[in-house]
């Protein structure tokens, strides 16, 4: 096969979702998203095991790749209807740290051009409760960048998705065409032992 091929995209566009998704991990482990956190690791074996898939030439590690692709399409749209607050979500809860703990999103404080200032307490409050921090001079909102990044995971997942389908079948027609030449071959093996 040639380098322009579907195979050679999918390993490069697999490659290209391996960074996004580590990206992405640093930040959520950054903000103790722990939900996130698990999505994110499960998209990275899966997306290794198709990488593999495609390197070896192992179509159903692609199959598992395709499936884990439309799971994770549906679970960024979850994550970009959870900060944009779309249908009672509200991303002032703590969902995505299991309630756990009062953690947010990273972005939250860190964004850019942000500035962060600790406010004193009031006397009902405790010392560790994040709202006693002022975030202001935000350039973009936090819940605009979680988008931004939940987007891009379901762009490349949707181009992954045609690529891998497209390589599974390439793959199955292969096959197809090998064993096809061995049966008839064989057919022909038997044939020529039968006339001499």
């Amino acid at each position: 096969m040639g380098c322009c091929t579907g195979r050679c995209s999918l390993i490069c566009l697999c490659a290209l979702q391996l960074l996004s998704a580590l990206e992405r991990q640093i930040f959520d482990f950054l903000g103790f998203q722990w939900a996130p956190i698990l999505g994110n690791f499960l998209h990275i074996i899966v997306v290794i095991l198709g990488l593999f898939g495609t390197i070896q030439y192992r179509p159903r590690y692609i199959v598992v790749y395709t499936v884990w692709t439309a799971l994770w399409v549906t679970w960024n749209v979850f994550i970009i209807c959870f900060y944009l607050e779309v249908g009672g979500l509200s991303k002032d809860t703590d969902l995505m740290t299991f309630n756990i703990s009062v953690h947010r999103s990273w972005w939250r404080e860190h964004g850019p051009g942000c500035v962060r200032r600790v406010l004193p307490p009031s006397a009902h409050g405790m010392m560790d409760d994040y709202t006693y921090v002022s975030v202001t001079g935000c350039i973009v909102d936090f819940q605009y960048l979680e988008v931004i990044h939940s987007a891009v995971q379901i762009l490349l997942s949707l181009v992954g998705f045609v690529y891998a389908c497209y390589v599974i079948s390439i793959f199955m027609e292969e096959e197809d065409t090998y064993s096809c030449d061995l049966h008839i071959f064989k057919h022909l093996f038997i044939w020529r032992l039968i006339v001499e």
